[in-house]
């Protein structure tokens, strides 16, 4: 199997943990507030992965630098941002709106692409994002109404993730993995554990009876080890051998991963238009998959009067 095509399955996977644990999360911040929910979840994720990079892989710590501590810290503040956003945007939009400008980052990582890092996504890229979104469109808005300054709110956090993911791309083959999953994660938490103090009764996380009731502890166990320390060290370590605009595209997954385990966990019925959606989804991964020339010529199959425009 090729390294690209590995990576790809590693980073679904990613996608599909953080899909099915939605409900997990959403049930626990009923009892918990999000902010101090994160601080307690990425900081026993930081913990975990840094005992294991003292333990285990003592090496890696002979590759401190300035540079690599930067690097974390950068990549921490990006995904903070994601998380802290979206939570502020939720006080004032809906969760389906929220959803569907999150996973717009899927359309911001190929123009920060070309913005930042001066790279042009190939056409099969270009239609897999244009699926991808309408896709998210039909799963996530079930309501329409006018923007507020929630969605602002959200946009941001969508341009956190997409700043991420685009950046995780660029210092992934330059440091060790484990090492640099650990700074971001304990980034996250710090950051995470300061604006708790600041925006949340952050008392509620050294509260024994919200903490150990079986919905918070149980979601955070899994998410501090499966959804926080074992996904974005896949992430670090997998996205080196594959592109930034795949990685979003692939990540679009999560909401068709919640919708399926939803639907089977807590017994949500999915329309129509969301069965659509999840289909256009996963159908804009495919068309990231296929290489360029291949989807020039399915191109040429569905519209042969159009050959010479895709010639110039």
């Amino acid at each position: 199997m090729k390294a690209s095509t590995f990576a790809d399955l590693s980073l679904l996977f990613v996608a599909l943990i953080w899909g099915a644990t939605f409900v997990l999360v959403q049930n626990a911040i009923s009892f918990l507030e999000p902010l101090s929910f994160n601080a307690v979840r990425f900081t026993a994720a930081a913990i975990l992965l840094g005992f294991w990079l003292v333990v285990f892989e003592r090496e890696q710590l002979k590759k401190l630098d300035k540079k690599l501590m930067l690097s974390g810290m950068m990549l921490g503040f990006f995904l903070f941002i994601g998380y802290a956003f979206q939570t502020l945007g939720l006080l004032y939009t809906t969760s389906s709106k929220a959803g569907f400008i999150t996973g717009l980052s899927v359309v911001l990582v190929p123009l920060l692409l070309i913005a930042v890092l001066k790279q042009r996504p190939g056409i099969n890229s270009i239609a897999g994002v244009a699926a991808a979104t309408a896709g998210l469109y039909l799963l996530t808005m079930s309501d329409v109404s006018s923007l507020n300054i929630g969605d602002g709110f959200v946009l941001i956090c969508a341009a956190g993730f997409a700043l991420h993911i685009l950046f995780t791309g660029k210092f992934s083959s330059s440091y060790p993995t484990l090492f640099l999953t650990t700074v971001q994660i304990a980034t996250v938490a710090f950051l995470s554990a300061i604006s708790a103090v600041f925006f949340e009764d952050w008392s509620k996380a050294f509260n024994p009876e919200i903490i150990f009731s079986g919905k918070v502890i149980t979601a955070l166990l899994i998410t501090s080890v499966l959804a926080t320390a074992l996904a974005f060290f896949i992430q670090t370590n997998f996205q080196k051998h594959t592109t930034a605009t795949r990685v979003a595209l692939i990540f679009a997954m999560e909401p068709v991963f919640a919708a399926i385990t939803a639907f089977f966990w807590a017994g949500e019925r999915l329309t129509y238009s969301a069965l659509m959606g999840c289909g256009l989804i996963f159908a804009g991964m495919i068309f990231a998959e296929l290489p360029p020339q291949r989807f020039e010529s399915l191109l040429r199959k569905i519209y042969p009067k159009k050959e010479a425009d895709f010639e110039a």
